[in-house]
């Protein structure tokens, strides 16, 4: 389907605009979205690790690992037989759940029991949410002493904003805070927020406002809660705009947990956009990266809905993730193959995925009906040790649907994962040479717990549709060197100067305090950070850069894989309008205004159409830089570049916020030959972003 050129008309809750459905309850009252919270007993081993403090003390850091459980919403989300909706989500339905991940999970580090939208039934006479009590008979407190008793956390939700159930007439006290009503906390023309606009937006100018979040943070830490989902929050949640930042309510949740008297892991969901990763960074412990991996179909999940996605959406957020603050990928929805919607190929791949960004494990199936396959994938420990080492991989490339993916762990060793996302089997090979290994690795599959023996130069396997392998990485070469950079690549040219970019290095026995950058074989600039311009350089020509890393000692690594580009005549590189008169546009594109583009123009509806980019002029055969100026509301979308017979798959990074005026860029690599080419922009089966310009 074609996404029109424009801003998105729809309101979507919990939709990607490239095609995922929406997300609803079938019963589901507007009071039912407002609430759910958690806050943890005492800090476990899985969550905290000690930090020293400016007296030299240590404190625990909160969410020191990705968080492991299980969550209410994938089972309230479909219409498989016997579920969906707030009546399924029970007291009696979380217990059975939460006994489940005690005697099967816990031991395998699973112990948060997340209890999502649909169990709030009203607020109290301060405004706070009260618990459904025909479904939760027992109330919050009485269910938490439950999880707790079975060493167990508790985790409930909340919508960002204030409920107008909540609002009243304004004149609802806030507890523990004389003088303030309802009316204080929110602005005088009752503007609307979040990502289903359903809330009042907060005015926290008033100190009113930040009472009411303490307030509701004393609430649930008085139920023992220890796990928090603020939902809806923008920018975000396919919202942007002034009523839709609520890094405020970020803000005062964070400043009220840290009061509560327990500690609370906050998460932030969902679609959240990498513009505010500052503040998510400082005031959560992690963000949903993308919309609800549910289908809302009769099945848990498809690979097509929204998993696929995901390959896609992490890569902007990957060096986001760390200690106390993680991407989180959604459920992982893989127990019960009857369910689930996936093949046993998809169920591995997408727990693969999770595993080695380091996302948090939470299952959504019902754990009563675990399947054999299903509980093998839940409980390796091999697979479970990746995401718990919390050191997210990331891709070699993603030109083409077969891909690998790697961290190079502190140790020396390579967490290494191939992947076909294409929908027919196909080789996937990882190059020793991308990973800067030299010699001999010895390689595990850690979903078999087998080893593979002495490989050297590559590691090619055959994979089904949708599948996987996962693997570690030991070279046999390790010493106190700094290891190899990876990941160089160009980030733009000009006829005489190049500019590189590359992976920090994390290996050797001494941390790395420079780069010496070589082109053609000569040694040019030095950086002390992963970034570096090469001057000086002759137009229209092929040059070949390396790096190599250096020690406080004097070791060196050894060179990079070399990359090639070419520059510019003089004068260049030379911009090119998509919306240009003397371009293609065929299908469905479309030429549509952008108060940000260039010219105030852009071609868009490239999903199903494409534009042409003609009379693009090269100076010689080469691999020159192309800076792509594209704008893209969504969470990503992928537009294929075709030069000659080379077409590349390139996905975009998009900002989660539904702008679709304010233009972003990246820089590719593209094949040219000399003279007049063309370049064609679009995407025959799925949403594409809109294309402002290009310049090469």
């Amino acid at each position: 389907m074609a996404r029109p050129a424009g801003p998105v008309s729809a309101v979507r809750h919990r939709l990607r605009a490239g095609g995922a459905r929406l997300r609803h309850l079938p019963v589901l009252a507007a009071t039912t979205l407002v609430v759910s919270l958690a806050a943890p007993t005492a800090a476990s081993a899985t969550d905290s690790i000690p930090a020293p403090t400016s007296a030299g003390h240590q404190q625990a850091v909160l969410a020191a690992k990705p968080y492991m459980g299980w969550s209410s919403w994938s089972l309230e989300a479909t219409s498989y037989p016997g579920y969906g909706g707030v009546s399924w989500l029970t007291e009696a339905h979380v217990k059975e759940q939460a006994d489940v991940v005690a005697a099967k999970l816990k031991s395998h580090g699973y112990e948060y029991i997340n209890v999502d939208a649909g169990w709030v039934n009203g607020f109290d006479q301060y405004a706070r949410p009260k618990p459904n009590a025909t479904t939760f008979p027992h109330g919050m407190k009485s269910l938490g002493d439950y999880l707790h008793h079975k060493g167990l956390k508790f985790g409930l939700y909340l919508a960002v904003g204030l409920d107008p159930a909540a609002y009243g007439d304004g004149t609802t006290a806030i507890h523990d805070a004389p003088g303030c009503t309802t009316s204080d906390i929110v602005y005088p023309d009752l503007r609307k927020t979040n990502g289903w606009n359903s809330a009042y937006k907060m005015d926290f100018a008033n100190p009113c406002a930040q009472k009411y979040i303490d307030s509701l943070a004393d609430q649930l830490a008085g139920w023992g809660v220890d796990f928090l989902k603020v939902d809806g929050v923008g920018p975000g949640s396919a919202q942007g705009g002034a009523d839709h930042d609520n890094t405020p309510d970020v803000k005062a949740w964070h400043t009220a947990l840290q009061q509560a008297g327990r500690p609370v892991q906050l998460t932030l969901s969902w679609s959240l956009s990498h513009t505010q990763a500052a503040t998510w960074k400082a005031n959560s412990n992690g963000w949903r990266i993308d919309t609800d991996v549910e289908c809302y179909c009769d099945t848990l999940v498809t690979w097509d809905n929204s998993l696929k996605v995901r390959w896609n959406d992490v890569v902007q957020w990957i060096d986001d993730a760390g200690p106390g603050h993680w991407n989180n990928l959604d459920s992982l929805n893989v127990g019960v193959g009857a369910m689930d919607g996936l093949t046993e190929a998809e169920r591995q791949s997408y727990a693969t995925l999770w595993a080695i960004e380091s996302a948090p494990l939470y299952s959504g199936d019902d754990l009563t009906k675990l399947d054999a396959y299903g509980l093998k994938l839940l409980t390796n420990d091999e697979v479970i040790a990746v995401d718990q080492a919390g050191h997210p991989a990331r891709p070699v490339s993603q030109t083409t649907n077969q891909q690998t993916w790697y961290a190079r762990n502190p140790d020396g060793s390579y967490t290494v994962a191939l992947f076909n996302l294409g929908s027919q089997a196909a080789d996937v090979t990882a190059d020793f040479a991308d990973l800067g290994i030299s010699g001999a690795a010895s390689v595990r599959d850690l979903w078999q717990h087998k080893n593979l023996g002495r490989v050297s130069g590559h590691l090619t396997e055959s994979l089904p549709a949708h599948g996987s392998r996962l693997f570690t990485f030991t070279p046999h070469r390790q010493g106190a060197n700094p290891g190899t950079p990876l990941g160089v690549h160009g980030t733009s040219a000009t006829s005489t100067s190049v500019s590189l970019a590359w992976d920090k290095v994390n290996t050797g026995a001494s941390p790395v305090t420079r780069y010496t950058v070589y082109a053609d074989g000569r040694p040019v600039t030095t950086s002390a950070g992963s970034a570096a311009t090469v001057t000086g350089l002759s137009a229209a020509n092929a040059h070949t850069f390396t790096v190599v890393a250096r020690d406080a000692k004097g070791r060196t690594s050894a060179p990079s894989k070399a990359v090639g580009v070419t520059t510019p005549a003089s004068g260049g590189p030379t911009a090119y309008e998509a919306e240009a008169s003397g371009n293609t546009l065929t299908g469905n594109a479309v030429v549509a205004d952008c108060d940000g583009c260039s010219g105030g123009q852009k071609v868009g509806n490239l999903g199903g159409g494409e534009v042409a980019v003609n009379h693009v002029s090269a100076p010689k055969d080469g691999t020159y830089l192309l800076k792509l100026d594209y704008v893209d509301g969504d969470s990503s979308r992928v537009i294929d570049l075709t030069v000659g017979d080379t077409t590349l798959q390139i996905p975009v990074p998009g900002t989660n916020d539904n702008n679709w005026g304010a233009p972003q860029s990246l820089t590719v690599p593209v094949p040219l030959k000399a003279g007049d080419n063309t370049l064609r922009f679009g995407n025959p089966t799925d949403y594409a972003p809109d294309i402002d310009k290009i310049t090469v």
